[in-house]
């Protein structure tokens, strides 16, 4: 009960919204005007159509306003949702994109009440840039066929397909659309770089309606919009199909996690001293993601740049993401007529910008030049998301840091000579060994190794004062070169055992389970009979 409190909007969140409403009024409408041309095109690049995307900004940023764990984020489709609905729109249709969403949200509460938004802290920043950079890509990509005025060529890898339409461009050249949609982005990078929390965007489709109007263009146009929102229902979901649908919906609910948490973290960096409830973030999106395929919206998550855009026009609390989402569903209806006209190339050149202001050069530059290892994780992480789905990248990226960190723990093991002495009574030395480091299953077999060519001498004294960590893999190469030692007629005695480590090395016969440190520095003898020091 206690967990379910705890994720549940509270009245201090409703009594914030009355510190300033009517700056947070203000900032809502202008992350509308901001986010209305790319709920609509994300919407068309997923493949369900500009209706699809509107209806789930407006659905999920209203209940993942009241809802989520940060006060300033907004959420709504984005461009790394579309990409990974592409392929279960050609897959299952428009009812599955819906069922898939569903059971995403249902995925997203579990999350959230077992408490895993705090997994994020361990997500390195190298896989998070090589993530936005590969994203940034498949999204430009996305919008080449759009971008030249051509018919969108089959298949599913996004490359592939951009590399089909500039060859079908090239052999008949449609230059209206292509003008239309470089305009569009020159205009939108250029009053961006001026003016950030400007809507460019929207005068840039704007422009580009009035303009391929009034010279009567042959460009392909957007089409006609639902007057309103429909009615809610769950006729699309079919329970037979649901097995084979529960892949891709992890696959969405992870990237709906990411991203949001990723987005609430850029908004508390933006205002210190903020921080974000990710449990409840968690509960926030999957509370919208429940409810927006019900009126037929795409699944959403944290936006970044929508996000961004709110902080930077000073949102005091949750009341301007809720009041955006509002707003763009009345600014969608009464400039219905119009938004029906807006030239698909229009949208292509706004999204190719949003591409482009996605990544952070110096960030990015910076860590391909910090490590090789960083550098590789970035490049890697960034080739997946082309080549492979959104999730499995970030499943590469992990993998290859947990590689990399494992092999600088390898290479940070130090196994070396303490100091020697004369055995009473023995008449040869007994030699000391240091050990320094993690002892796991990664640097076991090194370890074992440098501990077995020790020879020529009556005993050895091995401490472990510098052990930081070890597992059973470890402590059984531990053991087994205990007793190859032993087995040469060499004493073994163990010493400087840390408590904390004391429990796995009694459990695996390292160390004689009634062993106790001593008063003088904590040694633990061993079971080799040397009286210890």
């Amino acid at each position: 009960m206690n967990r379910v409190l705890s994720v549940l909007p509270s009245p201090a969140d409703l009594r914030s919204m009355t510190r300033d409403p009517g700056r947070d009024l203000l900032c809502g409408l202008t992350v509308a005007v901001v986010a209305l041309p790319l709920a609509l095109g994300f919407g068309v690049s997923s493949g369900l159509g500009a209706a699809a995307g509107l209806a789930g900004a407006i659905v999920a940023g209203t209940l993942a306003a009241l809802c989520g764990g940060s006060a300033r984020q907004v959420s709504a489709p984005t461009g790394a949702m579309a990409v990974v609905l592409v392929p279960v729109v050609h897959r299952h249709g428009t009812a599955g994109v819906l069922t898939v969403g569903l059971i995403s949200g249902l995925f997203l509460l579990v999350l959230a009440f077992a408490r895993a938004g705090a997994a994020m802290a361990y997500v390195p920043a190298p896989v998070i840039a090589g993530f936005t950079l590969g994203i940034a890509g498949v999204i430009a990509l996305q919008q080449v066929p759009n971008a030249l005025g051509v018919p969108l060529p089959p298949g599913e890898q996004v490359a592939l397909v951009a590399a089909r339409a500039a060859g079908e461009f090239g052999a008949v050249p449609h230059w209206p659309a292509a003008l239309l949609a470089a305009g569009c982005a020159a205009l939108t990078l250029a009053g961006a770089r001026r003016r950030p929390t400007a809507p460019f965007a929207l005068a840039a489709v704007a422009a580009a309606t009035l303009a391929a109007e009034a010279l009567r263009l042959p460009v392909a146009r957007l089409g006609a919009l639902p007057p309103a929102l429909p009615a809610p229902s769950v006729a699309f979901l079919d329970v037979a199909r649901v097995p084979s649908l529960l892949a891709p919906a992890a696959a969405v609910a992870a990237l709906v996690a990411l991203e949001a948490l990723l987005s609430a973290s850029v908004a508390d960096a933006m205002r210190p001293g903020e921080r974000h409830d990710p449990s409840r973030e968690l509960f926030g999106q999957g509370v919208a993601n429940l409810a927006a395929p019900l009126f037929g919206g795409l699944p959403a998550t944290g936006a970044i740049a929508r996000t961004a855009v709110n902080v930077r026009t000073g949102a005091v609390s949750r009341l301007a993401a809720l009041a955006q989402a509002v707003l763009l569903a009345g600014i969608a209806t009464v400039a219905a007529p119009l938004v029906a006209r807006v030239p698909l190339a229009a949208l292509a050149g706004v999204l190719l910008a949003t591409a482009v202001r996605m990544v952070d050069s110096d960030a990015v530059r910076a860590m391909a030049r910090a490590t090789r290892g960083d550098a590789l994780v970035l490049v890697l992480t960034a080739a997946a998301t082309l080549a492979l789905d959104l999730v499995r990248a970030v499943l590469v990226g992990l993998a290859v840091s947990v590689l990399l960190a494992l092999r600088a723990a390898v290479r940070g093991t130090r196994f070396t000579p303490a100091a020697s002495d004369e055995l009473p009574g023995a008449g040869s030395a007994t030699v000391t060994y240091r050990f320094d480091g993690p002892l796991l299953f990664a640097a076991a077999h090194r370890f074992r190794a440098g501990l077995a060519r020790v020879d020529g001498v009556a005993a050895v004294d091995l401490r472990l004062s510098g052990l930081t960590a070890v597992d059973a893999t470890g402590a059984l190469a531990l053991k087994e070169a205990v007793d190859e030692l032993r087995g040469r007629g060499i004493a073994v005695r163990i010493s400087d055992v840390a408590p904390c480590h004391r429990r796995i090395l009694e459990s695996l016969g390292v160390l004689p389970a009634d062993a106790a440190p001593t008063r003088e520095r904590g040694v633990v003898p061993s079971a080799a009979g040397v009286p210890a020091p």
